[in-house]
């Protein structure tokens, strides 16, 4: 007698694919492709205090760099951490799956956390809409009382 096992198992979803202009403050589970602008390293610290040899200090270091990615549509930040920061180079396009909106200093920054994936694909043929920084609108936390 065959039992249900299988059919338990989830099945995968599609990804839906959004444009950078869609992307709302707070949000998450987004799927894109954009190209990188830019990548600027902002942080590259050693996690040990031991500094005993140079190869397990660059496994150990902790790696940040503000991307500017972007489809025709919009820019934005990207943060990119520690392995992420080798695959966002200039000109690069990539896959972001199960990216995020992080809210810093009022402003909206895309990263992709470790229940998303970052994968550089074949090069797309758009050109980065720059002038629509989606980085550059500040937003205002406004509590909304119900009455």
């Amino acid at each position: 007698m065959a039992t249900n096992a299988d059919s338990t198992t989830i099945a995968k979803r599609k990804p839906v694919f959004i444009k950078v202009d869609q992307l709302k403050p707070v949000t998450s589970g987004h799927t894109l492709i954009v190209k990188v602008v830019s990548s600027n390293a902002v942080l590259q610290k050693p996690r040990s205090s031991s500094l005993s040899s140079s190869s397990s200090l660059n496994a150990r270091s902790t790696r940040i760099a503000e991307c500017l990615v972007g489809d025709e549509t919009a820019s934005i930040l990207f943060t990119a951490r520690n392995e992420q920061v080798n695959l966002m180079q200039p000109g690069a396009t990539v896959i972001l799956r199960n990216a995020k909106i992080d809210m810093f200093k009022g402003s909206m920054r895309l990263a992709v956390d470790k229940w998303g994936r970052v994968e550089v694909t074949e090069p797309a043929n758009f050109q980065v809409k720059e002038d629509n920084n989606l980085s550059l609108i500040e937003y205002e936390l406004v509590n909304v009382v119900e009455e």
